[in-house]
């Protein structure tokens, strides 16, 4: 299982929500490329990074940040928030970029998922954020009557490889993951896509839990900043076979 700790943008500052709320947002690093190889020297290859600002907008704003720790770091580059257009992932994944992350158009334009998958294969990952078993979009300021494994099984028949759950009632609480839910969803989804979780994260037996539901992966971002996990220990505990 990859363990992904997190950065996420907003203003070109490093800073974490609670639940999902902007009005929560509170700067957790000062500089996000000496955190990036921070978390590199740990042992981290992967990193899950997030355009707040574009989540918000529709549209990429941060931009030269994420290419930048794309370039100038030896970590691979998932990146969500503000893409929803097959120009922006064309541009992320060709200026450095491993894996961009599709949200609110899974929901709201699938055409666009199938056409990224049928160009992208597995560089494509589908971000499916829910409360109460219910879709969010548009930065989650958007709530939709959509239940997130029906969402999610669309997902998978459309080619997509690589789900990340999110529990926005979770997300930034460092209260558990949601073991039930993601349960659930690794049970629908079954060899056909891997499962990421993210959202709750606190210390290492949710790293634990993760790895025994066979999930692919497991998003790690206050918990990090906070120092309730450690990311070397989570990554010699996920990632050991």
């Amino acid at each position: 299982m990859i363990i992904l700790p997190a950065i996420d943008i907003k203003e070109g500052n490093c800073v974490r929500l609670v639940k999902g709320d902007f009005a929560t947002a509170h700067k957790v690093a000062e500089n996000y490329m000496e955190t990036a190889k921070e978390f590199e020297k740990a042992g981290a290859s992967w990193i899950h990074m997030v355009d707040l600002d574009g989540a918000k907008a529709g549209k990429p704003v941060n931009t030269e940040i994420y290419l930048d720790v794309a370039k100038n770091t030896g970590l691979k580059v998932e990146l969500g928030g503000g893409i929803r257009t097959l120009d922006s992932v064309e541009y992320y994944l060709s200026n450095g970029t491993s894996r961009v992350i599709l949200g609110s158009v899974a929901l709201k334009n699938p055409r666009i998922v199938i056409d990224a998958v049928k160009e992208y294969g597995e560089k494509i990952a589908v971000g499916i954020d829910a409360k109460n078993g219910i879709v969010a979009s548009e930065g989650w300021l958007e709530s939709s009557r959509v239940d997130y494994i029906s969402l999610s099984l669309e997902m998978i028949k459309a080619g997509v490889k690589n789900i990340i759950f999110t529990d926005i009632s979770k997300d930034g609480t460092l209260s558990g993951v949601n073991t039930e839910q993601l349960s659930a969803l690794k049970a629908a989804a079954g060899d056909k896509c891997g499962i990421t979780a993210s959202g709750g994260v606190h210390d290492i037996d949710d790293i634990k839990a993760c790895k025994k539901m066979g999930l692919y992966g497991a998003i790690c971002g206050k918990s990090l900043y906070s120092g309730t996990l450690d990311l070397r220990e989570a990554i010699e505990i996920g990632e050991m076979r």
